[in-house]
């Protein structure tokens, strides 16, 4: 996310995002069953992110990794719905990541950015496309996946399809319960805590859950894969899927 560049002027952001792409697919290409690439965009400019998200795809990229916001603009911007739907129509995984978070003059000490803001987020990011009315608008085809397993999403669910059952402001847009849109998106499974993660899976669905580490990061699981390994020791079925299968069928690995 620190390089994602939607704060720079578009053509330079643009260039930046050639660059980072083309080194990005020669490093994986050392070790192609391994590594896969990820794209990067300047998401200020549709148009420009639109053409790259082609020209990666042509070049190797297996997907493409966004911020949950550029600026002010939420994920159910117009203009980034149209991405959406151009990521789409080239069959390219979108991941979210989550940055430039909000409240930073109240969080400056104990990395709560990081253990507050990210997480909500994220959240931020979902019900942006949720609340609006998105999905309705989107492609099935569409892959999504949000990270750190969709920040306190899963936890505050219920809190979500009360609020539309019972206000009209919250429905307005929004044609269904909230959580009957958990089949149009993913996440990944880095939250580091057995109860957690079982949660996240009961609420999203096992085929909904990809392995995610956060490594090489400090706040990254240590030892990858664990958590996953350990919460479902009984589940072989759950455990191959979160750990290897889901990310192979979203991201059409071989």
């Amino acid at each position: 996310p620190v390089m994602f560049g939607y704060g720079w002027d578009p053509a330079r952001a643009a260039i930046w995002a050639v660059r980072m792409n083309d080194l990005a697919v020669g490093f994986c290409a050392t070790d192609p069953r391994r590594l896969k690439a990820l794209a990067q965009v300047p998401l200020q400019d549709i148009d420009a992110a639109c053409r790259e998200i082609s020209r990666a795809h042509s070049s190797g990229h297996v997907g493409v990794q966004i911020g949950n916001h550029v600026g002010t603009k939420s994920l159910n911007d117009p203009g980034i719905l149209d991405f959406l739907r151009h990521c789409a129509s080239e069959a390219m995984p979108v991941f979210v990541h989550p940055w430039d978070m909000m409240g930073d003059e109240r969080m400056n000490k104990w990395m709560l950015p990081w253990l507050v803001a990210m997480p909500a987020e994220t959240q931020l990011g979902m019900l942006s496309l949720i609340l609006s009315g998105a999905f309705e608008r989107l492609p099935r085809t569409l892959q999504l996946v949000f990270a750190h397993g969709g920040g306190s999403f899963a936890y505050l669910l219920g809190r979500v399809d009360n609020a539309w059952r019972n206000r009209d402001i919250v429905r307005a847009d929004c044609p269904n319960v909230p959580s009957s849109y958990c089949d149009r998106f993913c996440v990944d499974s880095a939250i580091f805590d057995v109860a957690a993660l079982r949660l996240l899976v009961a609420t999203m669905g096992a085929e909904r859950v990809l392995l995610g580490t956060d490594a090489p990061f400090p706040l990254g699981e240590q030892e990858p894969g664990k958590l996953v390994a350990e919460t479902f020791a009984d589940d072989a079925g759950t455990r191959t899927r979160i750990l290897a299968g889901n990310a192979q069928r979203v991201f059409a690995l071989s």
